[in-house]
């Protein structure tokens, strides 16, 4: 899953695609550069961030679906119902919501209704507070149990199940030990059965595990692989080329001859 932020303040590529002619571009390359579906958000969802308008985030996402005309498959980032429901309008294919259904009580509804893929995802807190301190006694379990619920509450909307995948929330109210345990117990929420995502790419977690002001590729790839191995269906990641690279060739290793 290739990542185009269409905002001004997202933590990695802020501003890099804000206009609706580069967005589109950079869908397109990520296509051929091998993602099979394209991630288009209108919020930041940093840490810290504060929220954005329905009106504001679809100025901002519209002209790119529009651009694009369906030819790329594309995931809309929304926690909200009326966005989802332009984007899913204009071809969208998943509603990839950070609030897993909790912040727009009618965002399940539409997605049932129009009969999208739905990713659900963990975050303790909200963007603007979520990395004030955040505990767990059992990390894995806790965030699997909360995904748990928040599938039976979308099942429970008329949303199919075999539409659903899940996200841990890598970076949403967890400490550096949290996310890396979170890819360490990745069994844990593999036994929901359903696909899990990950999306680990450009994590601040990463730089400073390195000790730098900013993460690396290097580092990215090398969590989605670890990721991968471990049984994540979906890598949502900025860097698509090489990222298709390192997995075509981690996966030839575990295929064997």
């Amino acid at each position: 899953m290739g990542v185009v932020n269409v905002t001004p303040d997202s933590f990695s590529d802020g501003g890099v695609h804000f206009d609706a002619d580069v967005a589109a571009a950079a869908a397109r390359r990520m296509m051929d550069e091998g993602a099979a579906i394209v991630d288009v958000g209108g919020e930041s969802t940093r840490p810290g961030s504060e929220g954005v308008s329905a009106g504001e985030e679809l100025r901002r996402v519209v002209p790119v679906l529009e651009r694009l005309g369906g030819e790329v498959p594309i995931s809309i980032d929304t926690a909200k119902a009326e966005v989802a429901r332009r984007a899913l309008a204009l071809g969208a294919e998943m509603v990839n919501d950070v609030t897993a259904l909790r912040a727009d009580p009618g965002l399940a509804g539409v997605c049932a209704g129009a009969g999208a893929y739905v990713c659900l995802m963990h975050m303790r807190g909200e963007p603007r507070t979520m990395q004030d301190d955040p505990r767990y006694e059992d990390v894995a379990s806790e965030v699997a149990a909360f995904l748990e619920e928040r599938m039976a509450f979308a099942v429970s909307e008329g949303i199919a199940e075999e539409r659903i995948c899940l996200d841990p929330g890598i970076g949403f109210g967890k400490t550096l030990e949290h996310n890396f345990e979170l890819v360490r117990r990745l069994d844990v929420l593999l036994a929901l059965g359903r696909p899990v995502l990950v999306g680990f790419s450009r994590k601040s977690s990463l730089a400073r595990l390195l000790g730098q002001p900013a993460g690396p590729l290097s580092a990215s790839v090398a969590a989605a692989v670890a990721a991968y191995d471990r049984g994540a269906t979906i890598l949502r990641v900025h860097d698509v080329r090489e990222h298709v690279e390192a997995l075509t060739v981690a996966r030839a290793v575990a295929a064997g001859p």
